[in-house]
């Protein structure tokens, strides 16, 4: 039990982080109805950015400024792919990530990993800040948890703001039913375009984030992205799904999702005592167990209709 307690505020700390990620998957995945595997690449791209720019002497809010632009590039390049070319979104993204892991090695000089010295560099988030700023050698505006629950909300502000917009309602109508939109004068393929854009700017700002939080980038830190990302999203919808009806709240609810997907699996981690090397097993059975939960409420738990329609006196 101590050992979880003294980790648990780590595990919020990447939930919250990985939750922006989450949030841009949420984009995709539930507001175009596109499942985008290009995350897995920018992700990645998101963290070599920010590394090499700040291990340049960037300053920090520019390099996560220039990652999240990296990050829409990428879902740029997906978007292209799949409206311009054709190709189906699942296989541009695909396409796309394949491409970024070449890219991504050029970015970090051809080196698998990049490491950063929170010594030598004033970042946003580090995990010494856990504990430096509950010693009171960091002001509390720096610890991890506070710092990225900020970051979180004015996130989920703009988005409000956005999608409350016209070019964002015609977003939200483009994946809702793709042909009245079309009909109506929406382009759908900009929009497609854009929610990817969008989507993958923020889960390359969640990778910038990740890296200087964990110190290094590393060419496989996105690996298994879409996993951790669709885990967030279930779960935050079977939990909150009934109490959370307004958009902001359903992007909290994302957020939410991916703390409490890394408090189950520290937890799992800390009282089983399993071996690290069995985490993407790990991941992979708390998401099928999540994404059957609403599978298994609807077959078990709904109330059976009744067989020739209602009654008339």
């Amino acid at each position: 039990m101590t050992s979880f307690l003294n980790a648990l505020p780590g595990a919020l700390s990447q939930g919250l982080i990985w939750g922006i990620m989450a949030i841009g998957l949420y984009i995709t995945y539930r507001l175009l109805d596109i499942a985008d595997l290009t995350v897995d690449g920018s992700f990645c791209t998101g963290g070599a950015v920010c590394v090499m720019l700040i291990l340049g002497g960037c300053n920090v809010w520019v390099a996560l400024l220039v990652a999240l632009l990296a990050g829409m590039v990428a879902g740029l390049v997906t978007g292209v792919l799949h409206t311009a070319c054709g190709i189906p979104a699942i296989l541009a993204g695909i396409l796309t990530q394949l491409a970024l892991w070449s890219g991504n090695l050029a970015i970090m000089g051809m080196r698998a990993n990049q490491s950063l010295n929170v010594n030598k560099y004033q970042l946003l988030v580090s995990m010494r800040y856990l504990s430096d700023v509950a010693k009171g050698k960091q002001p509390f505006y720096l610890y991890p948890i506070f710092t990225v629950a900020m970051a979180t909300i004015i996130i989920i502000a703009i988005l409000y703001w956005f999608f409350g917009t016209e070019l964002g309602s015609s977003l939200r109508a483009t994946g809702a039913n793709q042909n009245m939109a079309r009909a109506q004068g929406i382009n759908t393929s900009m929009n497609k375009v854009l929610g990817l854009m969008i989507s993958n700017g923020l889960v390359a700002l969640s990778g910038a984030l990740l890296t200087q939080y964990q110190g290094f980038a590393d060419i496989n830190m996105g690996r298994g992205a879409i996993v951790i990302g669709l885990a967030a999203v279930i779960i935050g919808e079977v939990v909150f799904g009934k109490l959370f009806k307004n958009f902001a709240l359903k992007l909290l609810a994302v957020s939410i999702g991916a703390m409490i997907y890394y408090v189950v699996i520290q937890a799992v981690i800390s009282f089983s005592g399993i071996n690290s090397n069995y985490l993407k097993l790990l991941s992979a059975v708390i998401v099928a167990l999540f994404l059957s939960v609403p599978y298994w409420k609807n077959k078990w738990f709904a109330k059976p209709v009744k067989k020739g329609g209602a009654h008339h006196a």
